[in-house]
């Protein structure tokens, strides 16, 4: 009996590790793609630890949080437009909060990091790490609240000459 305990638990293990191995062979391509060293160059410490390690920045400590200008959010690491100023609004979270991307300039992925499943938004060109998607948002647009890490966004303002 003992014996066939250990069989099964070995069975469990192996099986786990091979599921592992597949989700990195399966790992989306992105348009953008460098290398940890390329990208610690770009970016600043607290953007790779964001962008690149699905880090989480400290609440209310970005400009952005604040912002109330027009104009559009890109993705800090590679300039894609992700957000519209429009679409922003406080939620009193402490990170920047938006009803909708840009249609297909963020992905939506699974992540288990604090032991249960979270939607984790990404950047759909490089693949660096927004933040997260809540169902709280405001009910009269889409009820989504984007929660983003303000480090992982840069304001571009609406031009004036147009």
């Amino acid at each position: 009996m003992k014996n066939l305990f250990l069989i099964l638990i070995a069975v469990f293990l192996t099986s786990c590790i091979t599921s592992a191995q597949e989700d990195k062979k399966d790992k989306k391509e992105y348009k953008i793609t460098k290398t940890e060293n390329e990208w610690k160059q770009q970016l600043t410490p607290q953007q790779f630890y964001v962008l690149r390690e699905a880090g989480t920045e400290r609440a209310f400590t970005s400009p952005l949080n604040a912002n109330k200008k027009t104009g559009t959010y890109v993705c800090a690491a590679c300039k894609t437009p992700l957000y519209e100023s429009e679409h922003k609004f406080n939620s009193g979270t402490g990170w920047p909060s938006f009803d909708r991307a840009i249609k297909g300039s963020v992905e939506l992925d699974v992540d288990y990091k604090i032991g249960y499943a979270r939607t984790e938004l990404k950047c759909n060109t490089c693949g660096g790490h927004l933040g997260h998607s809540f169902n709280d948002g405001p009910r009269e647009t889409t009820g989504e609240r984007h929660c983003i890490n303000g480090v992982a966004l840069e304001f571009v303002p609406k031009d004036k000459t147009k």
